[in-house]
């Protein structure tokens, strides 16, 4: 079962979310409380971008929209997502996030 990390430096633990059927990534952070913000929702803003530290072979590959937002910021979508766009693969894997701009 995917297994979502969610760092936040100067915190003493991290949120971990067990996410067996997968899913849209910004459900798991919304059913969690994440550390991570969100605006427009939508591949609009790109507020709720994560980097992904680990695990970025357990996401769906990104669509358009989300990479056109991605490009912009001259963001490598292997290492960065939009919480609002990803999609978790069903399965097992773990996968590594921290906010940007929650790089300590």
């Amino acid at each position: 079962m995917p297994l979502v990390i969610f760092e936040t430096p100067g915190e003493p633990t991290e949120l971990r979310v067990d996410t067996p059927e997968g899913g849209p990534l910004a459900e798991v952070c919304d059913r969690s409380a994440a550390p991570v913000p969100f605006a427009c929702r939508n591949a609009r803003c790109g507020t709720c971008r994560v980097d992904v530290l680990e695990g970025d072979d357990a996401f769906f590959p990104p669509e358009d929209r989300e990479l056109d937002l991605l490009d912009l910021f001259s963001d490598d979508p292997r290492k960065r997502r939009l919480a609002c766009s990803a999609v978790l693969c069903p399965g097992s894997g773990r996968v590594r996030l921290r906010a940007v701009g929650q790089d300590g």
